[in-house]
């Protein structure tokens, strides 16, 4: 099968429903042969910050000499950008080929009336397939949503687990408490695993705690309050902690404490026998990159790209904001999903802007119209600095219009524009 053919295939596979759970995952990979059971995985659940720990862990495991397999969502620029071997993509020729199987047990499912698999399960079984016959020393697996039911959590060879920040994002899935959240997150921690998160709020570090007593797994705990901050500009951040000094080139002031986190899941991975140095660990930190997330676009104005979808991500980009650009002023372009919490973003993000435009995140259908989020704009920003566009090029046109030179146009609300936008950035100059 070629490559389009393939692609086609995954998107028109939407049609065979989908449920959450791992019974479908699981008839497609017995079918495979299992390939997840010989690899190895770096597991990554939480609300907040996968992207950027799994970019710091990657970068450093490739620099003590790993071969890294990466498998992401959502991508950014590129659809083959989600399946990647030490930061390069799939090959095209590679996609199709993985294909073949892969349809030949769907249609073996579809005649023994077994459960069928979404597109990010078929997307998942075909990763495995392709990190195995690249013979990957480890798989740095980001789950989709959740965690203990997430199409990801079917395998067993789980080497680190990592829980990032966890805040309230996909409630009707996952639960409307942290407590609830956290036990979904936790539910990629495996006996034999070692366990890693950040300081989370009790609520949810108190199930952590337990699912790792129960499971018989060492915690580590990544603690902000150990490092130091020495300094930090939008091109590096310098910071100490446990002694050592270290720089990493991610904006936004949340990167410290997801720094921290990957730093402890480093230290796991040192304490279960695997050989990366010191230098390594530095020259990996300092050589990460993760776009989209505080990403500075162009300057004169300053253009900013955030995926920050949720309350707890806006919080951390207003923070981020304050932090860099203190005296300046703010232009927003804001896009959401309907299933999101937009009217919390708005109440946070909105009186911060002098200007705000309205936008509909393109092509996808869970997209919240234009003129539904002015109006939640309305409500915590004077409708006269309240501005609608019908198009993402017309919001950035738009968003050129209303800054001036000094001030800091930023756009956020989702992911998935950041990929078209950077390109009408490129384009307009």
């Amino acid at each position: 099968m070629d490559y389009i053919k393939a692609r086609t295939y995954i998107d028109e596979s939407h049609r065979f429903g989908g449920e959450m759970g791992l019974e479908a995952i699981t008839c497609l990979l017995e079918k495979l042969g299992n390939p997840q059971d010989d690899l190895q995985f770096l597991h990554i659940a939480g609300t907040n910050g996968k992207g950027s720990v799994g970019a710091y862990l990657a970068a450093v495991l490739q620099e003590a000499g790993y071969r890294i397999g990466r498998f992401i969502s959502p991508t950014l620029y590129e659809y083959r950008e989600r399946i990647q071997i030490n930061g390069g993509y799939i090959a095209e020729e590679a996609f199709g080929r993985l294909m073949d199987p892969v349809v030949k047990a769907i249609g073996e499912l579809k005649a023994e009336q077994k459960p069928l698999p979404s597109p990010f399960e078929i997307e998942t079984a075909l990763s495995f397939l392709y990190y195995k016959e690249k013979q990957c020393d480890f798989v740095l697996l980001e789950c989709g949503m959740g965690g203990k039911t997430d199409a990801t959590n079917v395998i067993r060879n789980t080497k680190l687990a990592v829980i990032t920040s966890i805040s309230m994002d996909h409630m009707e899935y996952l639960g409307d408490t942290l407590g609830a959240i956290a036990g979904q997150k936790a539910g990629i921690i495996k006996p034999g695993s070692r366990v890693v998160t950040c300081r989370q709020e009790k609520e949810a570090m108190d199930v952590i705690e337990q699912v790792c007593k129960e499971q018989g797994c060492p915690l580590y705990v990544g603690e902000k309050t150990q490092a130091e901050l020495v300094t930090a500009d939008l091109d590096h951040m310098v910071f100490t902690y446990r002694e050592e000094t270290y720089m990493i080139h991610l904006a936004g002031s949340h990167q410290l404490e997801n720094a921290v986190l990957a730093l402890a899941g480093i230290r796991a991975l040192q304490d279960a026998g695997y050989r990366i140095s010191f230098e390594q660990i530095r020259n990996g930190m300092e050589k990460a990159r993760w776009n989209g997330r505080f990403t500075i676009l162009r300057k004169n104005p300053y253009l900013v790209v955030d995926g920050a979808h949720n309350p707890d991500a806006a919080k951390k980009l207003q923070e981020s904001l304050r932090m860099y650009f203190p005296d300046r002023e703010f232009v927003f372009l804001m896009g959401v999903f309907r299933d999101k919490q937009y009217d919390a973003i708005a109440k946070r993000m909105a009186p911060m802007a002098k200007e705000i435009v309205a936008m509909e995140t393109p092509d996808n259908s869970r997209a919240l119209p234009a003129e539904e989020l002015g109006e939640v704009l309305k409500k915590y920003q004077s409708p006269e600095h309240v501005h609608v566009a019908g198009s993402l090029e017309e919001a950035l046109q738009l968003g050129e219009e209303l800054a001036k030179k000094e001030d800091v146009i930023v756009a956020f609300g989702s992911l998935s524009f950041i990929g078209d936008l950077t390109k009408l950035s490129e384009k307009m100059g």
